[in-house]
């Protein structure tokens, strides 16, 4: 990236970076709030069981234990879904803009680089061209 790409991207007063990241770490904080107290409800496990289970769960990793009530594994199901999208949509909210910035500055890389390697070889050809036999 181009020097303080990073840091204007973060900082510059126009860009939704902060609010983006914001908000989505607030949406992932909320559904992992909701699923916590959820099985902490309706399984009757602890904080931190409960916690991990949702942890394990937002990040498809798969949870150690599964639930043992109805009731626990119909929520379980559906926190699955939402917790999986939340964390998928905070890493895509919260840094699409820098990996956007990342594959631009990488692609403005190449084409400069593309760009001298036909110069050069333009220039070989004709220096070729021009110093070959003469009939």
């Amino acid at each position: 990236m181009t020097e303080g790409g990073i840091a204007r991207l973060v900082r510059h007063p126009l860009s939704p970076f902060k609010k983006r990241a914001f908000f989505s770490i607030v949406i992932l904080g909320l559904v992992m709030a909701i699923g916590t107290i959820g099985m902490m409800v309706l399984e009757g496990w602890d904080l931190v069981t409960s916690f991990y289970f949702m942890s394990l769960l937002a990040t498809a990793e798969g949870p150690a234990q599964s639930p043992m009530t109805v009731g626990g594994k119909i929520f379980a199901s559906f926190m699955a879904f939402l917790s999986i999208g939340a964390a998928i949509s905070a890493i895509t909210f919260a840094f699409g803009p820098l990996f956007g910035s990342v594959v631009r500055e990488g692609f403005a890389y190449v084409e400069r680089e593309e760009d001298k390697l036909k110069t050069r070889l333009e220039r070989k050809d004709k220096a070729h061209s021009s110093s070959g036999p003469e009939s």
